[in-house]
C-alpha cells in the first residue's frame, strides 16, 4: 500500500452474484487490484493479517496524524461506534477512549487473525468497551439500528462488494446515524500510496449517492487523507 510494500495473497471471494450494472469484471487490470470494477473504480487487493505490523508502525502518527482525525468525528461519551475493517485495532482503542465506559466500539473485520491480534491488545491495555465482530465481504454482522457512527479507515476501497456492504452498514445505523470515510487523497499525486489504495472525494460521493445517505462534510485536516462524512436519511435513493 505504501513505499512499495508488497502484501500477501489477497483474500477475496467472487462466487456470489454481482450487481449487474454497478460491478464489472475485466481481464486486463492493475496488478494491485482484483480485476473487479465498481462504478468505474477498480477494487484494490485486501491487506492480509501478515502485514499488521505496518498498521502499528511508529511513524504512523507523524505521517497520518490520526489524533487530528478524532475531533472531526464529533463523538460523544456513550456513543456506539463501528470500526469497520478494524485490523489490529489502531483506531479502535482510540475510539474506545472517546466513547467511554458507557459507550461501545464494535471492531469489525473479515479476518479472524486480525481480531485475535485486536482482542489480545485490548486485554493488554485493559480496554473493556470493545466488542470484536467477525463480518464477511457483504455484511459487517452488526445489529440493526445500533450504531451512531460507522468509521471506515483506509478500507472501503478494498471492499469486494462495496454496494452490498454499504447497504448492510446503513441498516446498522441508527436514524440519523453517520458513516465516515478516511481515505488517502486520490487527487494528490504526492501522497505516497499506491493508486488503487487512494480515492478522490468525488468518487466516494458518487458511490454513496446510490444509498440512503446525504453528504454532511469533508475535512482536509489530515496531511494525506480526506475525512468524508455522510448521514443516514431514512429515504430510498
Amino acid at each position: 500500500m505504501m513505499h512499495g510494500v508488497e502484501f500477501p495473497e489477497p483474500r477475496y471471494a467472487m462466487k456470489c452474484p454481482m450487481h449487474p450494472i454497478l460491478h464489472k469484471i475485466r481481464e486486463e487490470h492493475d496488478r494491485d487490484g482484483i480485476g473487479k470494477f465498481y462504478m468505474g473504480r477498480e477494487i484494490a487487493q485486501v491487506m492480509g493479517h501478515q502485514a499488521a505490523d505496518w498498521l502499528e508502525r511508529p511513524e504512523r502518527e507523524s505521517e497520518e496524524q490520526p489524533s487530528l482525525a478524532l475531533p472531526a468525528l464529533k463523538l460523544k461519551p456513550g456513543d456506539a461506534v463501528a470500526d469497520i475493517g478494524a485490523g489490529s485495532g489502531y483506531y479502535t482503542r482510540r475510539l474506545a477512549k472517546l466513547v467511554g465506559e458507557k459507550g461501545v466500539v464494535y471492531a469489525v473485520d473479515i479476518q479472524q487473525e486480525m481480531l485475535d491480534l485486536l482482542t489480545n491488545k485490548m486485554a493488554e491495555l485493559k480496554i473493556h468497551n470493545v466488542k470484536a465482530v467477525l463480518g464477511n465481504v457483504k455484511d459487517p454482522k452488526l445489529p440493526p439500528a445500533s450504531v451512531d457512527l460507522a468509521l471506515l479507515v483506509d478500507v472501503y476501497h478494498e471492499f469486494d462488494y462495496p454496494h452490498e456492504m454499504i447497504q448492510a452498514i446503513c441498516i446498522s445505523l441508527k436514524p440519523g446515524g453517520r458513516i465516515a470515510f478516511i481515505e488517502f487523497r486520490g487527487e494528490d499525486q504526492k501522497v505516497p500510496i499506491k493508486l488503487l489504495h487512494k480515492m478522490t472525494e468525488a468518487q466516494v460521493r458518487k458511490e454513496m449517492a446510490v444509498h440512503p445517505l446525504e453528504w454532511l462534510e469533508t475535512s482536509e485536516v489530515l496531511p494525506w487523507q480526506h475525512i468524508i462524512i455522510f448521514r443516514k436519511t431514512g429515504k430510498a435513493p
